[in-house]
């Protein structure tokens, strides 16, 4: 077996059980560089997540039909409608703020975000993507994992796999959560299912500490430290080559090395006294709307600038996007938050040349219903909402696909959640039939037994 390990790694192949345990033909490192199936358009992805269900048909899906039914309830010929509350009835709420064609390309984009409206060209807009729950932990599961149910891998966890990262000092995959509260059905949507833990995604925080308890005591010298972690990787490893497989340890192993380098490179990434003043205020730091996720979203730039593969920033509490009462007061606050962050992001993406090859995700885990809840609230609506792609060679300026004359349904070209992922990974280099991971006599993989790459969307 070793012998054919060594075989199969000169040809640039290598065993499943070589993949599994993280193994790549240069180095044991679970998380150094590996290959990719063809040539990529991305090198990492800054994902975007606005948690709760931000409303597309308020933000990048104008529906005249809905400002002409306004008050109208929902024609019978839309069929029967499954909501979480009985809403199918109320009357249709049209959109809340004015769509205008942006840019070069007429994208059309809300008053909600003029920051954001100011890339249209940049942006390629999915109209058509639907999902299987009208609840958040399942929708916000399938839209990071695949699956309405927790315990797969998230998409953060199958990059860290596929790809490793460029950086050794840094995890692969880094969430930088939203720090009024974790999102509805929490951790699982970052982890690695079963997956060797060491691909789960790390948790990251502005300030001295973004990592709690990363640094020693101070009475605990750096070469006491080195010597205590060198014998419990001895007494650890004598335990593993005891063992026939034991992903658990080999994970710790892995991240006991990881925390370590980790100590001198992680305190860097997040120290922004490095950057301009400038710099600062294109992201809105500063300012007391957006000092919060604007400082997020230059962390983001920081990391893959550094080599971290997948970093995703979640904008949204436990309530969030989740605009049930007031869409108008809702979205104005969170887009208020958000708008000129991304923005910033985007332009400094674009001046420093890694946008080319850098790919921006943005979108929550479903859109909301064009029947208004409570008079001016929505409920919510996995059958059809939007998500965007900026960068990596995507197609600027364009939406793909469309949603019914209300955006109640994805009609046109639907985009599944599996479409998506296999767009992603597509556009990381990866085919999305080919990344597998064996598990329970079957080889898994992220899209399971669907998914459908949409060339359409890539430049």
């Amino acid at each position: 077996m070793i012998g054919l390990a060594s075989l199969l790694a000169a040809d640039g192949v290598l065993p499943q059980s070589a993949r599994a345990a993280g193994l790549s033909e240069k180095s044991p490192s679970p998380l150094a560089p590996k290959r990719t199936h063809f040539a990529s358009r991305a090198k990492r992805i800054i994902w975007l997540f606005m948690h709760g269900g931000p409303s597309h048909v308020d933000l990048f899906d104008p529906k005249p039909d809905l400002v002409r039914l306004h008050g109208e309830t929902l024609p019978d010929s839309f069929g029967d409608v499954m909501t979480r509350r009985p809403v199918a009835k109320n009357p249709l709420l049209g959109p809340i703020r004015t769509f205008r064609k942006r840019g070069e390309s007429g994208l059309e984009v809300t008053d909600f975000l003029p920051h954001i409206a100011e890339h249209a060209d940049k942006l390629c807009v999915l109209r058509s993507c639907h999902g299987d729950s009208v609840n958040h932990p399942q929708s916000v599961y399938q839209m990071n994992t695949g699956n309405i149910l927790m315990g797969r891998p998230s998409v953060g966890s199958w990059v860290a796999y596929g790809l490793g990262t460029e950086n050794q000092n840094m995890p692969a995959f880094v969430v930088l959560p939203d720090p009024g509260s974790g999102v509805k059905g929490g951790p699982p949507a970052w982890g690695s299912g079963y997956l060797p833990a060491t691909y789960q995604g790390t948790l990251m925080r502005a300030g001295k500490n973004p990592i709690l308890h990363l640094q020693p005591p101070k009475e605990i010298s750096g070469e006491q430290q080195r010597r205590t972690l060198d014998l419990i990787r001895r007494l650890n490893q004598q335990h593993l080559e005891a063992r026939d497989v034991d992903e658990e340890l080999q994970a710790r192993i892995n991240s006991y090395e990881l925390a370590f380098r980790m100590q001198s490179a992680a305190p860097q990434v997040v120290d922004l006294t490095e950057e301009t003043e400038s710099t600062k205020k294109l992201y809105g730091i500063g300012e007391k709307q957006t000092d919060e996720f604007g400082t997020r979203c230059l962390l983001a730039r920081r990391m893959i600038e550094r080599g971290v593969r997948f970093v995703q920033l979640y904008s949204g509490d436990t309530g969030g996007w989740d605009a049930h009462k007031d869409v108008e007061s809702n979205h104005s606050d969170y887009c208020g938050r958000t708008d000129k962050p991304i923005s910033g992001l985007l332009t400094d993406l674009e001046q420093r040349g890694l946008l080319d090859d850098t790919l921006v995700i943005w979108g929550g885990e479903f859109g909301r219903m064009p029947m208004s809840e409570q008079g001016t609230g929505r409920d919510h609506n996995p059958w059809g909402y939007s998500v965007w792609f900026a960068g990596a060679r995507t197609q600027g300026g364009t939406h793909y696909g469309a949603t019914d004359p209300v955006g109640l349904r994805a009609e046109e070209n639907p985009v599944a959640v599996h479409d998506l992922h296999a767009t992603i990974l597509h556009l990381l280099g990866m085919d999305h039939e080919s990344l597998t991971y064996f598990h329970n006599g079957r080889d898994e993989r992220l899209t399971d037994v669907a998914g459908r790459v949409v060339h359409e969307v890539l430049a």
